[in-house]
C-alpha cells in the first residue's frame, strides 16, 4: 500500500484534463505507441466530437520514480461539467489526491472554484498545475495571483506544464509520488469497497468500478450491495491498464472492477458500498446519496410506429447511465411516449443525441421542466415534474420551486448586462468580488426553472463568450407558479402545457400563440388559438380560413343568386367547425417546442 497513489484530474471544461491524461499514459508506457490515439480515455464518439468527458475513466499506471522506487498510480479522469457533479464527488472519494488544472490564458474559472471546494471538502492533497504555458497569451504570474486570492491555495509551488507538448509532465509525476499520501491502513479486515462508476456489458452484465478501502475481493466470493440490497457471486475481478485486465484479487487501496453476473443495472448505485455477504460490514462508507434527476422532458417518437424502438433504446441507455430515468406516459396530441429525467440540460442533450445517432430513433422532446413541491389544502405534499399532473388551483395551498446559487465569472465591463439578465430571470445578485483587474465573480440566487432552458446560451451571448458559470442546488422556495395551457378551438393540447411564473405567463402564452399561428396549416374554417391560465384567456390568435370562391361561375344575373351560395357556404363552415378537428402536424410540435 505504501507504493500506491490514487489521484484524479479535475478542472474547468476545456482546461486540458484529457490531454494531460494522454501525456501521463505515454510517459509511463501504459499504452503502446502503435495503439495510442488522442483523448485515449474518452472512448465514446460523442466525447471525442464535443471534446468533453462524459463518464469517469479509471486507469492503472506503473511509474519508476527518480529515487528508483516503483509505484502504482491509479488515475481517475473525471467529467468536468456541472451536470455530473455528483459523479465527480464520488470519484474524488476514491482518491487521496487531486491534480487541479488551471488554464494559463483563461485563469481561474467557475468550475475551477467548485472542483477546488470538492477537493478541500474531501480532505485531498491538491497539486496545482498551470497548464497551456506554451500559449502566446499565457499569463502565469496573473494566474498565480488568482489562485491565491480566489482559491486560497499557495501558488508558489504550482507546476508549470503544457499537456500539448509534454512540458512539466515528469515534474508532475514526481509531485504525485512525493505529495499524494498512500491509502490509509484499513481499520478492519471486513470488505468495504466504494462504487464510483459502472458499465453494462451485453454478455457479462454490470461491470462495477470500485476502490477497495478494507478487506479483499476475489472471484468466488459472495458480495452484498448495501444500498441496492443485492447479493451476487463474484465471477471476475481486475484492473484497468488501460484495458480491463483480470487479476487474482483486489486488495486495500486498489482501484479495479468487479463482474458478478449482475443483470439489473438498478441494483448498482454510484456511491454504494460493496461488502462480503457472509460477514457484512457494520456500516457503509460515508457520503452515499441517491442521484435525483433535476430536469424532466417528454420524449415521443416522430413516427407512431417507432414507440417500441424508442422503448428498447431508452432501456439500453439506462443500463449504462444509472442517473437517467424514464417512465411511460401518454399525450393526447403526441400519442405514447416517455417522461424522462436528467441531471441537467447537457445530460438531456447527450441522451437525445445518442438516441438519434446510436439507435437511429427520431424523437420529439417537450419543453424541459423541473420538479415543483406542491402542498395541497389537505396537507399532502406532491412532487410535480409534469404540468399535466398539476392539481387545480383550488386544491393547492402552496407551490415551492427549486432554487440554485450560481457563480458567474465574467469581464468587468459585462456586470450591467449580467445584472439585467438575472433580473429578467427573477434572480438576485448576492455577492460581487473582484477576481483580477479584468474579471469579477458574481454570485446569484436564481430559480432553477429560469436557468434550465437557455440561460447558459444567453450568458455566453451577453459576455461575448468570456463568461463561465457553475451552480449548486440550495433547496426550494415558495413561488407564484401557474399552469399555462394552450387551447386550439377550445380543446387543450397537453404537449404545449407548461408551468411558469405568473409574471411571465402572458409573454410566454403570447409567444406560443403567435408561433402556432405561423405553423398550423389553414383549415376550411376559422381556428382560434388561445393561451389560458386557470380558465382565463390571456392571449389569442386566429388562423384565418381558406376561402373558396363559390361564385366564380356566376357571370352576372341577380345578386340574390350569389348571396344564396355565400349563405350555403357559411352554413357548411359552421357545421364543419362543430365536427371538424384541427390536425396539428408533427412539424408544428417540433417548431413550437423550440420556442425558448
Amino acid at each position: 500500500m505504501e507504493r500506491i497513489r490514487n489521484f484524479a484530474i479535475v478542472a474547468h471544461i476545456d482546461h486540458g484534463k484529457s490531454t494531460l491524461a494522454d501525456r501521463l499514459l505515454q510517459r509511463t508506457g501504459t499504452v503502446e505507441a502503435r495503439l495510442f490515439r488522442d483523448q485515449y480515455l474518452d472512448d465514446m464518439d460523442l466525447e471525442r466530437e464535443r471534446g468533453i468527458t462524459i463518464k469517469a475513466h479509471p486507469v492503472r499506471m506503473r511509474y519508476r520514480s527518480a529515487d528508483g522506487g516503483e509505484y502504482v498510480l491509479n488515475l481517475i479522469d473525471t467529467p468536468g461539467h456541472v451536470d455530473f457533479n455528483y459523479e465527480v464527488s464520488r470519484s474524488l472519494a476514491a482518491c487521496e489526491g487531486a491534480v487541479l488544472l488551471v488554464d494559463a490564458s483563461q485563469g481561474v474559472e467557475a468550475q475551477t472554484v467548485a472542483n477546488c471546494h470538492l477537493c478541500v471538502q474531501g480532505g485531498l492533497e491538491i497539486i496545482l498545475v498551470i497548464n497551456k504555458i506554451d500559449l502566446p497569451n499565457a499569463a502565469v504570474d496573473e494566474v498565480r495571483r488568482q489562485i491565491e486570492d480566489v482559491l486560497a491555495l499557495p501558488a508558489g509551488d504550482a507546476i508549470l506544464a503544457s499537456a500539448k507538448t509534454g512540458a512539466g509532465v515528469d515534474e508532475l509525476l514526481e509531485a504525485i509520488v512525493r505529495r499524494v499520501p498512500p491509502p490509509p491502513p484499513p481499520p478492519s479486515r471486513e470488505l468495504r469497497a466504494l462504487i464510483f462508476d459502472s458499465l453494462f456489458d451485453s454478455y457479462r452484465g454490470v461491470i462495477v468500478y470500485v476502490r477497495v478501502f478494507s478487506g479483499e475481493v476475489a472471484a468466488g466470493m459472495d458480495i452484498l450491495l448495501m444500498a441496492g440490497r443485492g447479493r451476487f457471486e463474484v465471477q471476475e475481478v481486475g484492473i484497468f491498464s488501460p484495458d480491463a485486465t483480470a487479476c487474482e484479487r483486489l486488495r486495500p487501496g486498489e482501484v479495479g472492477y468487479i463482474i458478478a453476473n449482475i443483470k439489473d443495472a438498478d441494483k448498482v448505485l454510484i456511491g454504494d458500498t460493496v461488502t462480503e455477504a457472509r460477514a457484512p460490514a457494520s456500516s457503509p462508507l460515508p457520503g452515499f446519496r441517491r442521484m435525483r434527476p433535476m430536469v424532466f422532458s417528454g420524449f415521443y417518437p416522430t413516427d407512431a410506429d417507432g414507440y417500441e424502438a424508442l422503448k428498447a433504446a431508452l432501456g439500453r441507455l439506462r443500463l449504462n447511465d444509472p442517473s437517467f430515468t424514464f417512465e411511460q406516459e401518454n399525450s393526447a396530441a403526441l400519442g405514447f411516449g416517455f417522461r424522462c429525467g436528467f441531471l441537467g440540460l447537457l445530460h438531456m442533450e447527450i441522451i437525445q443525441e445518442r438516441l438519434e445517432r446510436e439507435y437511429e430513433v427520431g424523437i420529439v422532446a417537450t419543453v424541459p421542466s423541473v420538479i415543483y413541491s406542491v402542498t395541497g389544502r389537505d396537507g399532502t405534499v406532491m412532487e410535480i415534474d409534469n404540468p399535466v399532473r398539476m392539481p387545480p388551483p383550488a386544491e393547492i395551498e402552496e407551490i415551492r420551486e427549486p432554487m440554485i446559487r450560481a457563480t458567474v465569472i465574467a469581464p468587468n465591463g459585462m456586470i450591467g448586462a449580467l445584472m439585467k439578465l438575472s433580473q429578467e430571470r427573477r434572480g438576485e445578485c448576492v455577492r460581487t468580488e473582484s477576481l483580477d483587474r479584468a474579471r469579477v465573480i458574481l454570485t446569484f440566487d436564481l430559480p432553477f426553472n429560469e436557468v434550465v432552458v437557455d440561460f447558459y446560451d444567453r450568458l455566453k451571448s451577453v459576455t461575448s463568450g468570456y463568461g463561465s458559470m457553475d451552480y449548486e442546488h440550495t433547496g426550494f422556495a415558495p413561488s407564484d407558479i401557474v399552469r399555462l395551457d394552450i387551447l386550439i378551438n377550445g380543446d387543450p393540447v397537453d404537449a404545449f402545457s407548461s408551468l411558469v411564473h405568473r409574471s411571465k405567463a402572458e409573454a410566454r402564452g403570447r409567444a406560443l400563440a403567435e408561433r402556432l399561428r405561423e405553423v398550423i396549416p389553414r383549415q376550411l374554417f376559422r381556428v382560434a388559438i388561445q393561451a389560458s391560465v386557470a380558465g382565463r384567456i390571456i392571449a389569442s390568435e386566429v388562423v384565418r380560413p381558406m376561402r373558396k370562391d363559390v361564385t366564380s361561375k356566376c357571370y352576372g344575373g341577380d345578386i340574390t343568386r350569389k348571396r344564396k351560395l355565400w349563405e350555403k357556404q357559411k352554413a357548411g363552415k359552421r357545421k364543419m367547425k362543430l365536427i371538424g378537428k384541427v390536425n396539428v402536424p408533427q412539424k408544428a410540435f417540433i417548431e413550437v417546442l423550440k420556442i425558448d
